[in-house]
């Protein structure tokens, strides 16, 4: 039986031919992501901001419209309301009151007397609250957690190949998560720490794609010497193109269908993790490998002078490339 190949042996694609429009369409992305960030801000969750949680199980399917109408009308504050696969479980998140402790209490128990009153036979647990000190310090630490993260993966990177390396997978990683974060800045979805681990996933995965090219990409710096950067680039990336797309399909695949039929208390993480899958693919070809190129990257740029024995590829007229 003949395996299927999703990326024949033979491919050359020239991917470095749209290389400066490619530079181009990320600049103008990432700024207009950037922008509407500073502009449109961020939906944070009670995790970042504080407030109240209150779990209710109705005994009848409750349209979430109209529960959502009901709470909004106690004036305690706009509801963000998560059902947990069903319709007769829902989470209700509410912004925590000034005040004391005792404003939150009542808040809770407003909540209570409503759904009680409205919703015979509902189940209404304990209210959670979630301090704003809390929030700025799990705000802090996750922006640190992702900042370190990409820190830690441009010094790993640039001691393992070469300081050109660790500012390439730098400025990937940087356009990767600033594109996530341009999505729900549009989209408006609810940013929590669940998110967080979602930028950390995409961290994750867009690094092994580009650690993979650069791999190859410096194996054959060292393999073919005489060839131009350009050609050798666009070799490596076809060499490299099959096992991307295999990775990179499969997960995008597994989360499609996680996507639609899983539950709604983690929309926010997979679509956040299918969007990176598909951004750290693009930018891996087009911003990773390019980046090597405006630093000033040659074939002979790692190698010692004397190395004379790297072999050499020639073109169909038989010249050196």
């Amino acid at each position: 039986m003949k395996l299927l190949k999703l990326v024949p042996d033979n491919t050359n694609i020239d991917f470095m031919k749209v290389r400066n429009i490619a530079l181009l369409l990320s600049i103008l992305v990432t700024a207009a992501s950037l922008a509407l960030v500073g502009i449109k801000g961020l939906n944070l969750g009670i995790d970042f901001v504080g407030g109240q949680v209150v779990r209710a199980t109705f005994a009848q399917p409750v349209n979430i419209e109209d529960l959502r109408g009901r709470l909004n009308g106690l004036e305690v504050g706009e509801a963000s309301i998560q059902d947990f696969g069903d319709s007769r479980t829902y989470q209700v998140r509410l912004p925590r009151p000034e005040g004391n402790d005792a404003a939150a209490a009542q808040v809770v128990t407003k909540v209570r007397t409503l759904l009680e009153r409205d919703y015979p036979g509902v189940r209404v647990g304990a209210g959670e609250a979630v301090s704003g000190k809390v929030s700025e310090e799990l705000a802090r630490d996750g922006l640190l957690a992702i900042s370190l993260a990409m820190l830690g993966i441009a010094v790993y990177i640039w001691f393992r190949f070469e300081w050109q390396f660790g500012v390439g997978a730098l400025v990937t990683l940087f356009h990767d998560v600033s594109m996530i974060l341009g999505f729900f800045a549009v989209t408006q979805l609810q940013v929590d720490l669940n998110i967080v681990a979602a930028f950390l996933a995409v961290v994750g995965y867009s690094l092994n794609d580009t650690v993979v090219i650069y791999d190859r990409i410096r194996e054959n710096l060292r393999k073919y010497r005489k060839m131009q950067i350009v050609p050798l680039l666009n070799l490596s990336l076809n060499e490299t193109l099959s096992r991307t797309m295999v990775t990179s399909l499969s997960i995008m695949i597994a989360l499609l269908m996680l996507l639609i039929f899983g539950p709604d208390v983690i929309f926010g993480l997979t679509v956040a993790i299918l969007l990176g899958t598909f951004i750290g693919t693009y930018s891996s070809i087009y911003i990773s490998a390019p980046i090597l190129v405006w630093l000033g990257v040659k074939p002979d740029s790692f190698l010692r002078a004397t190395d004379d024995n790297a072999p050499v590829l020639k073109g169909g007229d038989g010249a050196v490339v």
